[in-house]
Protein backbone atom coordinates (compact mmCIF):
# COMPACT_ATOMS: atom_id res chain seq x y z
CA UNK A 1 0.00 0.00 0.00
CA UNK A 2 2.98 2.28 0.20
CA UNK A 3 2.61 3.32 -3.45
CA UNK A 4 -0.49 5.40 -2.65
CA UNK A 5 1.75 8.13 -1.26
CA UNK A 6 3.16 8.80 -4.71
CA UNK A 7 -0.20 9.94 -6.00
CA UNK A 8 -0.35 12.72 -3.49
CA UNK A 9 3.13 14.12 -3.22
CA UNK A 10 2.88 17.26 -5.36
CA UNK A 11 5.57 19.78 -4.63
CA UNK A 12 3.16 22.19 -3.06
CA UNK A 13 4.92 25.51 -3.38
CA UNK A 14 4.14 28.71 -1.59
CA UNK A 15 4.65 32.03 -3.32
CA UNK A 16 5.55 34.96 -1.16
CA UNK A 17 5.76 38.57 -2.22
CA UNK A 18 9.02 40.28 -3.01
CA UNK A 19 10.72 41.85 0.03
CA UNK A 20 11.63 45.02 -1.87
CA UNK A 21 14.36 46.92 -0.19
CA UNK A 22 14.83 44.38 2.62
CA UNK A 23 18.61 44.47 2.51
CA UNK A 24 18.68 48.24 2.18
CA UNK A 25 16.30 48.68 5.10
CA UNK A 26 18.39 46.37 7.25
CA UNK A 27 21.42 48.61 6.81
CA UNK A 28 19.61 51.69 8.15
CA UNK A 29 19.95 52.73 11.82
CA UNK A 30 17.59 50.84 14.11
CA UNK A 31 16.87 48.07 11.59
CA UNK A 32 18.61 45.47 13.74
CA UNK A 33 16.71 46.52 16.84
CA UNK A 34 13.42 46.44 14.93
CA UNK A 35 14.12 42.92 13.64
CA UNK A 36 15.00 41.71 17.11
CA UNK A 37 11.79 43.22 18.48
CA UNK A 38 9.42 41.85 15.89
CA UNK A 39 11.11 38.49 15.27
CA UNK A 40 10.31 36.44 12.19
CA UNK A 41 8.90 38.40 9.27
CA UNK A 42 5.34 37.50 8.28
CA UNK A 43 6.36 37.59 4.63
CA UNK A 44 8.51 34.90 3.08
CA UNK A 45 11.77 36.29 1.69
CA UNK A 46 12.61 36.12 -1.99
CA UNK A 47 16.00 34.47 -2.44
CA UNK A 48 15.98 34.22 -6.23
CA UNK A 49 13.77 34.53 -9.31
CA UNK A 50 13.71 33.40 -12.89
CA UNK A 51 11.79 34.30 -16.00
CA UNK A 52 8.68 32.31 -16.84
CA UNK A 53 6.31 32.63 -19.82
CA UNK A 54 3.89 34.59 -17.63
CA UNK A 55 6.54 36.85 -16.11
CA UNK A 56 9.06 36.84 -13.25
CA UNK A 57 8.74 33.80 -10.98
CA UNK A 58 10.03 34.48 -7.45
CA UNK A 59 11.58 31.69 -5.42
CA UNK A 60 11.07 32.25 -1.69
CA UNK A 61 12.84 30.62 1.24
CA UNK A 62 9.64 28.84 2.35
CA UNK A 63 9.08 27.58 -1.20
CA UNK A 64 12.59 26.14 -1.23
CA UNK A 65 11.93 24.23 2.00
CA UNK A 66 8.63 22.87 0.64
CA UNK A 67 10.46 21.58 -2.45
CA UNK A 68 13.13 19.96 -0.29
CA UNK A 69 10.46 18.21 1.81
CA UNK A 70 8.50 17.02 -1.24
CA UNK A 71 11.58 15.74 -3.07
CA UNK A 72 12.87 14.07 0.08
CA UNK A 73 9.58 12.22 0.62
CA UNK A 74 9.41 11.11 -3.01
CA UNK A 75 12.99 9.81 -2.91
CA UNK A 76 12.32 7.99 0.38
CA UNK A 77 9.14 6.33 -0.95
CA UNK A 78 10.81 5.35 -4.21
CA UNK A 79 13.77 3.86 -2.36
CA UNK A 80 11.57 2.03 0.16
CA UNK A 81 9.39 0.46 -2.54
CA UNK A 82 12.07 -0.34 -5.13
CA UNK A 83 12.64 -3.90 -3.92
CA UNK A 84 9.52 -4.93 -2.05
CA UNK A 85 9.86 -7.96 0.22
CA UNK A 86 7.20 -10.24 1.69
CA UNK A 87 8.78 -9.67 5.10
CA UNK A 88 9.46 -5.92 5.14
CA UNK A 89 12.59 -4.54 6.69
CA UNK A 90 14.37 -1.22 6.91
CA UNK A 91 12.78 1.68 5.05
CA UNK A 92 10.03 -0.53 3.63
CA UNK A 93 9.04 -1.58 7.13
CA UNK A 94 8.87 2.04 8.33
CA UNK A 95 6.85 3.14 5.33
CA UNK A 96 4.38 0.27 5.49
CA UNK A 97 3.89 0.80 9.23
CA UNK A 98 3.20 4.49 8.67
CA UNK A 99 0.79 3.95 5.77
CA UNK A 100 -1.10 1.06 7.37
CA UNK A 101 -1.43 2.91 10.67
CA UNK A 102 -2.85 5.97 8.92
CA UNK A 103 -5.17 3.81 6.81
CA UNK A 104 -6.61 1.95 9.81
CA UNK A 105 -6.94 5.22 11.75
CA UNK A 106 -8.82 6.98 8.93
CA UNK A 107 -10.96 3.94 8.20
CA UNK A 108 -12.27 4.06 11.74
CA UNK A 109 -13.26 7.70 11.26
CA UNK A 110 -14.64 8.05 7.72
CA UNK A 111 -15.44 4.42 6.89
CA UNK A 112 -14.06 1.82 4.50
CA UNK A 113 -15.79 3.24 1.42
CA UNK A 114 -14.51 6.80 1.71
CA UNK A 115 -11.02 5.88 2.86
CA UNK A 116 -10.43 3.90 -0.35
CA UNK A 117 -11.21 6.99 -2.44
CA UNK A 118 -9.59 9.69 -0.35
CA UNK A 119 -6.70 8.06 1.53
CA UNK A 120 -4.10 9.22 -0.99
CA UNK A 121 -4.87 12.85 -0.13
CA UNK A 122 -5.22 12.61 3.65
CA UNK A 123 -2.11 10.46 4.11
CA UNK A 124 -0.04 12.72 1.88
CA UNK A 125 -1.18 15.93 3.52
CA UNK A 126 -0.44 14.53 6.98
CA UNK A 127 3.03 13.26 6.10
CA UNK A 128 3.95 16.40 4.15
CA UNK A 129 2.81 18.78 6.91
CA UNK A 130 4.47 16.70 9.61
CA UNK A 131 7.90 16.63 7.98
CA UNK A 132 7.63 20.23 6.80
CA UNK A 133 6.99 21.23 10.42
CA UNK A 134 9.88 19.17 11.75
CA UNK A 135 12.37 20.23 9.09
CA UNK A 136 11.63 23.84 10.03
CA UNK A 137 13.17 23.05 13.44
CA UNK A 138 16.54 21.95 12.05
CA UNK A 139 19.31 24.34 13.16
CA UNK A 140 20.15 26.65 10.27
CA UNK A 141 16.58 27.11 9.08
CA UNK A 142 16.00 30.81 9.56
CA UNK A 143 19.54 31.48 10.80
CA UNK A 144 21.63 30.91 7.66
CA UNK A 145 21.50 33.43 4.85
CA UNK A 146 22.53 36.87 3.64
CA UNK A 147 23.20 39.54 6.22
CA UNK A 148 25.66 42.10 7.49
CA UNK A 149 28.24 42.44 10.21
CA UNK A 150 27.47 44.47 13.35
CA UNK A 151 29.46 45.20 16.53
CA UNK A 152 27.33 42.52 18.24
CA UNK A 153 28.04 39.95 15.53
CA UNK A 154 26.70 38.83 12.17
CA UNK A 155 23.00 39.55 11.62
CA UNK A 156 21.01 37.54 9.03
CA UNK A 157 18.76 39.85 7.04
CA UNK A 158 17.53 37.35 4.46
CA UNK A 159 17.42 33.66 5.55
CA UNK A 160 17.84 31.07 2.83
CA UNK A 161 15.41 28.70 4.53
CA UNK A 162 12.10 29.25 6.32
CA UNK A 163 9.56 26.79 7.67
CA UNK A 164 7.20 25.94 4.82
CA UNK A 165 4.08 26.17 7.00
CA UNK A 166 5.21 29.43 8.57
CA UNK A 167 4.18 30.99 5.24
CA UNK A 168 0.47 31.71 4.85
CA UNK A 169 0.71 31.16 1.10
CA UNK A 170 1.71 27.54 1.69
CA UNK A 171 -1.08 26.70 4.14
CA UNK A 172 -3.69 28.52 2.04
CA UNK A 173 -2.60 26.62 -1.07
CA UNK A 174 -3.07 23.27 0.72
CA UNK A 175 -6.47 24.37 2.03
CA UNK A 176 -7.63 25.40 -1.45
CA UNK A 177 -6.46 22.08 -2.90
CA UNK A 178 -8.53 20.31 -0.25
CA UNK A 179 -11.54 22.52 -1.03
CA UNK A 180 -11.40 21.47 -4.70
CA UNK A 181 -11.01 17.79 -3.76
CA UNK A 182 -13.85 18.08 -1.23
CA UNK A 183 -16.21 19.46 -3.87
CA UNK A 184 -15.19 16.75 -6.35
CA UNK A 185 -15.71 13.97 -3.79
CA UNK A 186 -19.11 15.39 -2.83
CA UNK A 187 -20.27 15.52 -6.46
CA UNK A 188 -18.99 11.99 -7.04
CA UNK A 189 -20.61 10.47 -3.96
CA UNK A 190 -23.99 12.21 -3.75
CA UNK A 191 -24.32 14.20 -6.98
CA UNK A 192 -25.55 17.79 -7.45
CA UNK A 193 -29.09 17.07 -6.21
CA UNK A 194 -27.83 15.19 -3.19
CA UNK A 195 -25.42 18.03 -2.46
CA UNK A 196 -28.27 20.58 -2.48
CA UNK A 197 -30.46 18.26 -0.42
CA UNK A 198 -27.67 17.83 2.12
CA UNK A 199 -27.39 21.60 2.48
CA UNK A 200 -31.00 22.76 2.27
CA UNK A 201 -33.15 19.64 2.69
CA UNK A 202 -35.41 19.45 5.76
CA UNK A 203 -34.42 16.68 8.14
CA UNK A 204 -36.85 14.60 10.14
CA UNK A 205 -40.48 13.67 9.55
CA UNK A 206 -43.04 16.43 10.15
CA UNK A 207 -46.54 17.20 8.90
CA UNK A 208 -48.63 20.25 8.06
CA UNK A 209 -47.51 23.75 9.01
CA UNK A 210 -44.62 22.40 11.04
CA UNK A 211 -43.17 20.80 7.92
CA UNK A 212 -43.39 24.14 6.07
CA UNK A 213 -41.67 25.85 8.99
CA UNK A 214 -38.91 23.25 8.98
CA UNK A 215 -38.34 23.81 5.26
CA UNK A 216 -37.80 27.52 5.90
CA UNK A 217 -35.56 26.85 8.90
CA UNK A 218 -33.35 24.34 7.10
CA UNK A 219 -33.08 26.62 4.07
CA UNK A 220 -31.71 29.34 6.36
CA UNK A 221 -29.39 26.78 7.96
CA UNK A 222 -28.18 25.82 4.48
CA UNK A 223 -27.27 29.43 3.72
CA UNK A 224 -25.26 29.57 6.93
CA UNK A 225 -23.61 26.26 6.01
CA UNK A 226 -22.50 27.72 2.67
CA UNK A 227 -20.83 30.59 4.51
CA UNK A 228 -19.17 28.06 6.82
CA UNK A 229 -17.93 26.01 3.85
CA UNK A 230 -16.45 29.08 2.16
CA UNK A 231 -14.56 29.98 5.33
CA UNK A 232 -13.14 26.49 5.88
CA UNK A 233 -10.03 27.09 3.71
CA UNK A 234 -9.39 30.31 5.64
CA UNK A 235 -9.72 28.67 9.05
CA UNK A 236 -7.61 25.66 8.04
CA UNK A 237 -4.82 27.81 6.62
CA UNK A 238 -4.70 30.31 9.49
CA UNK A 239 -4.79 27.59 12.16
CA UNK A 240 -1.74 25.81 10.77
CA UNK A 241 0.11 29.00 9.82
CA UNK A 242 -0.55 30.69 13.17
CA UNK A 243 0.76 27.79 15.23
CA UNK A 244 3.91 27.26 13.18
CA UNK A 245 4.67 30.97 12.82
CA UNK A 246 4.24 31.50 16.56
CA UNK A 247 6.46 28.52 17.31
CA UNK A 248 9.31 29.81 15.16
CA UNK A 249 9.00 33.26 16.73
CA UNK A 250 9.12 31.71 20.19
CA UNK A 251 12.29 29.77 19.39
CA UNK A 252 13.91 32.90 17.98
CA UNK A 253 12.91 34.89 21.07
CA UNK A 254 14.36 32.25 23.38
CA UNK A 255 17.64 32.15 21.48
CA UNK A 256 18.07 35.93 21.70
CA UNK A 257 16.74 36.40 25.25
CA UNK A 258 20.12 35.71 26.85
CA UNK A 259 22.83 35.85 24.14
CA UNK A 260 25.32 33.82 26.16
CA UNK A 261 22.74 31.01 26.58
CA UNK A 262 21.23 31.29 23.10
CA UNK A 263 22.19 27.69 22.37
CA UNK A 264 20.63 26.29 25.57
CA UNK A 265 17.35 28.10 26.26
CA UNK A 266 15.50 26.97 23.10
CA UNK A 267 16.20 23.25 23.67
CA UNK A 268 13.13 22.52 25.89
CA UNK A 269 10.95 24.41 23.43
CA UNK A 270 12.29 22.34 20.55
CA UNK A 271 10.72 19.24 22.12
CA UNK A 272 7.43 21.10 22.54
CA UNK A 273 7.53 22.21 18.90
CA UNK A 274 8.11 18.62 17.81
CA UNK A 275 4.84 17.74 19.55
CA UNK A 276 3.08 20.82 18.16
CA UNK A 277 4.23 19.92 14.64
CA UNK A 278 2.74 16.43 14.97
CA UNK A 279 -0.51 17.69 16.52
CA UNK A 280 -1.02 20.34 13.85
CA UNK A 281 -0.48 17.83 11.05
CA UNK A 282 -2.96 15.48 12.73
CA UNK A 283 -5.53 18.26 13.27
CA UNK A 284 -5.32 19.38 9.64
CA UNK A 285 -5.81 15.82 8.41
CA UNK A 286 -8.66 15.09 10.84
CA UNK A 287 -10.56 18.28 10.06
CA UNK A 288 -10.36 17.71 6.31
CA UNK A 289 -11.39 14.06 6.77
CA UNK A 290 -14.38 14.98 8.96
CA UNK A 291 -15.49 17.71 6.54
CA UNK A 292 -15.42 15.11 3.77
CA UNK A 293 -17.30 12.52 5.82
CA UNK A 294 -20.06 14.97 6.75
CA UNK A 295 -20.91 15.73 3.12
CA UNK A 296 -20.27 12.29 1.62
CA UNK A 297 -21.66 9.95 4.29
CA UNK A 298 -24.38 7.64 3.04
CA UNK A 299 -27.30 6.45 5.10
CA UNK A 300 -26.92 2.79 5.95
CA UNK A 301 -29.14 0.55 3.85
CA UNK A 302 -31.72 -1.54 5.73
CA UNK A 303 -30.54 -5.04 6.63
CA UNK A 304 -31.42 -7.56 3.94
CA UNK A 305 -32.44 -4.85 1.45
CA UNK A 306 -30.24 -6.45 -1.21
CA UNK A 307 -32.32 -9.64 -1.03
CA UNK A 308 -35.65 -8.03 -2.00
Amino acid sequence: MAWVLLAGLPALASTGGSPAGALEAASTPGATAERAEHGLSQQAGEISSFKAPWGPFPVTNSMLVSWIVAVGLIVFVQGATRRMKDVPEGAQNVLEWMVESLYDFLEGIIGAHLVKRTFWFFATIFIFILFANWIGLIPGVGTVGWGHQTPQGFVVDQPWFRGANADLNMTLAMSLVFFVCWFYWAMREIGPLGFLKELFGAKGETQGLLKLLMVVVFFAVGLLEIVSILFRPVSLSFRLYGNMFAGENMLEAMSSLVPSLGWLLPIPFYFMELLVGFVQALVFMLLTAVFTMLICAHEAAPAGAAHH
